[in-house]
């Protein structure tokens, strides 16, 4: 958890500054998250979506209160600096402010990322859905450090590639852009959905495949977020050639930079 944040909850149409409880997370059924840049962010608008599908699944009766707590936390996002806010949305059923936003600065980002993969089926209960599951993925992500890595990838019960704890999975086979598809169950990832739509306009082919650890050896590998952006994976336990040096990332990189936006 990041101690160094400002609590806000949704109290009788006001984002009104609270103090936090010392878990936070144990009720959490739904968040979203992204980076905020000197008043700039990539697709805000698809993560705002994003949480309102979540919020359709978890909590429909209260999905008409999101117009107006989500342009309220756009007026209090920052325009200057960086930081990393999450919207929140809590079961807790001793309060009437389920909907929250946590206001965080963005911690450090690095280009580059090792790999340790869980020695077990990927143990998430709501995959699809992010927030019930992010404490788990942070202590997956706690596990990775321990042998050495910075993110847990997750495997099926038949070995397959998911994702990683807390972020997403790509790699390139040659010119083709690769990733996960619909037969494992993988978080619907803002950044995922904005390389590909960038490889595409600038004429590489994608695809999705079932995929094994091994399949990827020598490859090109990408681990995405909305925070880290692409960072290139330099060292997996699973691979044992390991991956390959990156052809495309920087070139991708000056891409992502280009979708970031105003706020306002």
């Amino acid at each position: 958890m990041q101690l160094d944040a400002d609590f806000y909850c949704y109290r009788n149409g006001q984002l009104v500054l609270i103090e936090v409880d010392d878990n936070p997370d144990v009720s959490l059924a739904a968040a979203d998250s992204w980076l905020v840049d000197e008043g700039r962010v990539r697709s805000l608008a698809d993560h705002e979506a994003r949480f309102r599908k979540a919020i359709d699944q978890v909590a429909p009766d209260h999905a008409y209160l999101l117009d107006d707590f989500l342009e309220q936390v756009r007026k209090l996002l920052p325009r200057t600096g960086r930081w990393f806010p999450r919207i929140e949305y809590h079961v807790d059923e001793n309060t009437d402010s389920h909907l929250r936003l946590r206001l965080r600065s963005a911690p450090e980002t690095t280009p580059t990322v090792t790999l340790w993969t869980l020695d077990e089926p990927d143990p998430r209960v709501r995959p699809t859905i992010k927030g019930p599951d992010l404490s788990l993925g942070q202590q997956l992500r706690r596990r990775a450090n321990l042998h050495g890595a910075d993110e847990a990838v997750l495997l099926t019960s038949e070995g397959f590639i998911s994702e990683c704890a807390l972020s997403s999975l790509v790699w390139w086979r040659g010119d083709v852009l690769c990733a996960p598809g619909d037969e494992v169950p993988w978080l619907e990832s803002i950044t995922r959905n904005e390389v590909f739509a960038l490889a595409s306009q600038a004429g590489y082919a994608t695809q999705t495949e079932l995929a094994k650890p091994a399949d990827l050896d020598g490859l090109e590998i990408w681990v995405l977020s909305s925070l880290q952006g692409i960072r290139v994976v330099t060292g997996w336990d699973a691979l044992p050639s390991g991956p390959a040096a990156p052809v495309h990332a920087e070139t991708f990189r000056k891409r992502l930079r280009l979708l970031s936006a105003s706020i306002d």
